[in-house]
């Protein structure tokens, strides 16, 4: 079965391209930049940016499924740059499986496409859309997904999933931030510190790519044109899970707090003088980061249990532990 995956390069991506390749796929990969050894293991290399529309319709000829994983990923940035990638790159994806002939479109959108700078506790795949957000990620993409999924057809079944931070062996994002500000004196617990959030590791989102594509070729489905929420399925307290990861490693665990009132006015400042001035990367502190790390984030993950038949294989202990000893390295 011929397949494409976007982004097959980066972190989700690359484990679904080798999966795919274990499995005996024939498989492309889009992507600003090839990757020799899984070149040599077979993948067909097609070198394009998401804004390249063209080529993005293009890459979609001959293919039976696409596994659209990439996107711009931030939480600070301009509205039109990630408007391009994530809308208008979707959207090219979209129409190159119309014209030739995909029957299977797998979308990998994230939960902040519901954000609404409340707690969410227990949320399900009923909360609406964002259409209200300090950062351009969740925006653009909650655009992306309703798009996808108002594409599927008699000849085109569409799914989304939902997978909330993503981490695990080989996270290039996730921990590695986590590590470094931790390591610099620069990370503090916002809000009180008992917040609840969902994590998935990233076995278990591969797994429901797999899944949710072999549900769209099913000869009956209710899935096409739905979203779904993929955790872990096992809240942890967002700060104990950082120090155990920190003890874990011998770092001294985060004890230093600042208020989420404090945090969101210093990340309004920063957002503003990166507006105003010529400031390379992310501000240090924004809004959207404030209310993520001092708020409850975690889903309802049921339907995927009933739908998909998804149900996690690597728990949160079992790859927390193995983390640890990767990034521990060699005794």
């Amino acid at each position: 079965m011929k397949t494409l995956v976007t982004g097959g390069t980066g972190f989700l991506g690359r484990k679904l391209v080798e999966r795919l390749l274990a499995e005996g796929r024939e498989v492309s990969v889009l992507a600003r930049r090839s990757d020799r050894a899984l070149a040599e293991r077979g993948v067909r290399w097609i070198n394009a940016s998401l804004e390249d529309a063209a080529a993005v319709r293009a890459s979609c000829a001959g293919m039976e499924t696409v596994f659209h994983v990439a996107a711009k990923v931030g939480v600070w940035g301009r509205y039109e740059d990630f408007y391009r990638t994530n809308v208008l790159g979707t959207d090219a994806i979209v129409q190159g499986c119309r014209d030739n002939g995909v029957t299977a479109l797998v979308y990998t959108s994230t939960p902040s496409v519901v954000y609404n700078g409340r707690d969410l506790a227990g949320a399900d795949e009923t909360l609406p859309l964002t259409t209200d957000c300090p950062s351009a990620y969740p925006l653009t993409k909650a655009i992306a997904e309703k798009n996808v999924l108002a594409a599927t057809s008699e000849n085109l079944r569409t799914i989304a999933l939902r997978p909330h931070l993503i981490w695990g062996v080989g996270d290039p994002h996730l921990v590695p931030r986590i590590l470094a500000r931790a390591r610099a004196g620069r990370l503090r617990i916002v809000g009180d510190g008992r917040n609840s959030v969902d994590m998935v590791h990233v076995d278990n989102v591969v797994d429901a790519h797999l899944l949710a594509e072999k549900t769209l070729r099913a000869s009956a489905t209710a899935t096409a044109g739905r979203a779904y929420f993929i955790t872990n399925g096992e809240p942890v307290l967002l700060w104990d899970w950082i120090n155990q990861l920190l003890c874990g490693l011998g770092e001294p665990p985060i004890a230093k707090k600042i208020s989420l009132s404090a945090a969101s006015k210093i990340g309004a400042v920063c957002e503003a003088l990166w507006r105003c001035l010529p400031l390379r990367g992310e501000p240090p502190m924004t809004r959207f980061v404030a209310a993520e790390l001092a708020k409850d984030h975690w889903f309802n993950i049921e339907a995927a249990r009933r739908d998909l038949s998804y149900f996690p294989r690597v728990s949160m202990a079992e790859g927390t532990t193995a983390l640890i000893e990767h990034l521990k390295g060699p005794i």
